[in-house]
């Protein structure tokens, strides 16, 4: 379904909710690349170095960026989709926590790529 075949209240629920995405990715990412002491501490948890700060806060910002850009939303609720996969792996199997925020963003994620999803020329014939 392409945004225009949405009505003008589902148009309305998917922005409400790039918006929220794109605050709480923009906070996230904006943190690690600012290098918050608490985003320092997680990834040196983490153990891989200081590179994969820098490398999911990069990922995260350009989420943003293409999930606000109208004609790219699909394409940022697929990446930060696909981040949160990662965010919840991390939580469960290296650094424990509650996987529970990083599994609410990944689900809103990747309900704004299913409702933004292209629909492919072949498929509006039939």
């Amino acid at each position: 379904m392409t945004t225009s075949a949405l009505s003008l209240t589902q148009r309305r629920i998917v922005w409400g909710v790039r918006i929220l995405l794109a605050l709480a990715f923009g906070a996230a990412g904006g943190a690690k690349l600012a290098g918050a002491p608490q985003m320092i501490q997680v990834f040196e948890a983490i153990g891989v170095g200081q590179w994969f700060r820098y490398l999911t806060g990069a990922i995260e910002v350009a989420g943003v960026l293409l999930l606000l850009a109208p004609s790219a939303g699909f394409f940022g609720g697929l990446l930060l989709s696909a981040t949160m996969i990662g965010g919840v792996a991390t939580h469960l199997v290296v650094i424990g926590g509650s996987p529970v925020p990083a599994m609410v963003l990944g689900l809103l994620s990747a309900f704004v790529a299913w409702r933004l999803k292209p629909i492919s020329q072949s498929s509006e014939a039939h």
